[in-house]
């Protein structure tokens, strides 16, 4: 019997070593990444295309043409695919992101293959319905006037276009204007182009036949499309401070940010641990200064943004408006400490405690395995990335840490304040 006055005994873990997938090439070309090492008979299936902002021609291409695809395909229209699906206890989730568009289905392995065939429809003939389209035109405009109002969803997207500049892929945001402007023929146009899988992955047990069936129709998609780079890239940079003020706001978003290194780079390791130290979690020094000491918030955090071809830094809080300008005093001070001082072992200890924790914490399921899988193999990394990433955190010093702080300089530290 479980004895529950006594804790567990402490075990402290040496590696994070990921499982290796079974990695199938369609008769395409397509790598078909399939984990099967899954208790439960559910079944995850990604398809992943490189037809995010960072390839749009026009804003918002990537984002409406992902958004349309479930909205009906040449024998069927939106509701009768959401009919299909809600009758087999099926869940699709449709993702446009930066650097890639993402198609997940969800289903108990039994209804597989019923289920595959209008996966399949879906991904490859949608009909762009000028109804549905006008439509979703109505409600991502309405989503924006919401969403403009809130001072963090403001704050967060200046901060972008700050660091990467208006035109960028990572800093442009869409606009009313950029909605008006879109039309059928250009989702149609960038779904041909580049609604081509990149690579597929698949998470759970399924039978041999429904396996061979799943190969037989992922074969069918026409073949990967050579790598194009984006036209416009704005590396210009806007104000290093911008206040937005909003008379009758009661409180100031603030962001601060710059580019930052990617994780690829060498320093990585140090400065993933150097940001967990700095604000990114609850008992981080941003949170004890801002929050604890002198009551300016009710939470602060930083983090390290990393996309496939760049990468962010970023500091955001809450204030209220008369505490704007103490609060950024502080933050920099927090940093400029960080800079000129070694961090002392226990906080150091704890640091990194909590960070290893979370970092096995983020493979407790097979579906969260295979996230870290498809992070590895979408971003071109070496097959240990995590397991180096661990060991070189765990064997972090106070003195290592302190050689890569000079990436939180303060001179292209951008700040923008709305509110």
């Amino acid at each position: 019997m479980l004895n529950r006055k006594s804790a567990p005994e402490f075990a402290e873990i040496k590696n994070y070593n990921l499982p290796t997938p079974e990695i199938i090439k369609l008769t395409n070309g397509v790598p078909l990444v399939h984990f099967d090492n899954v208790s439960q008979e559910v079944v995850k299936l990604d398809l992943i295309f490189k037809a995010g902002k960072w390839f749009e021609p026009k804003s918002g291409v990537s984002q409406f043409t992902a958004q349309m695809l479930e909205k009906g395909t040449s024998k069927r229209n939106s509701f009768q695919i959401a009919e299909v699906f809600d009758q087999l206890g099926t869940s699709v989730e449709i993702s446009p992101g930066f650097d890639f568009t993402s198609i997940s289905l969800y289903t108990l392995s039994k209804n597989l293959k019923k289920v595959l065939p209008i996966l399949c429809e879906v991904a490859t003939s949608p009909s762009f319905p000028l109804t549905e389209f006008g439509l979703m035109k109505d409600i991502v405009k309405q989503n924006q006037k919401i969403n403009n109002k809130k001072n963090s969803h403001v704050a967060s997207k200046k901060i972008r276009q700050n660091i990467f500049g208006a035109q960028h892929p990572y800093g442009n945001s869409l606009e009313e204007s950029d909605i008006d402007n879109l039309t059928r023929e250009d989702l149609i146009g960038f779904f041909k182009e580049r609604f081509v899988p990149h690579e597929i992955y698949v998470t759970g047990k399924i039978d041999i036949e429904t396996k061979n069936r799943m190969l037989e129709n992922f074969s069918e998609f026409h073949i990967p499309i050579m790598d194009k780079q984006q036209n416009s890239v704005d590396n210009k940079l806007n104000k290093s401070s911008e206040y937005i003020e909003i008379p009758d706001s009661v409180q100031s978003s603030l962001r601060l940010g710059k580019r930052i290194i990617n994780r690829n780079h060498t320093d990585y390791a140090s400065l993933v641990l150097i940001n967990h130290v700095l604000g990114g979690y609850f008992g981080s020094r941003l949170m004890k200064n801002i929050r604890e000491e002198k009551g300016l918030t009710y939470g602060i955090h930083s983090s390290i943004n990393t996309l496939k071809n760049d990468a962010f830094f970023v500091i955001g809080t809450d204030v209220n408006k008369e505490n704007r300008e103490l609060a950024i005093a502080e933050i920099k001070m927090e940093i400029k400490k960080l800079q000129q001082d070694l961090i002392e072992y226990e906080e150091l200890e704890i640091a990194k405690n909590h960070l290893l924790g979370s970092l096995q914490l983020e493979i407790a399921n097979p579906f969260s395995v295979v996230e870290k899988i498809k992070v590895i193999r979408l971003n071109q990394l070496h097959s240990d990335f995590y397991n180096s990433l661990f060991l070189d955190i765990q064997t972090s010093t106070s003195e290592s840490l302190k050689q890569v702080t000079n990436y939180l300089n303060q001179e292209n530290l951008l700040e923008v304040s709305v509110g």
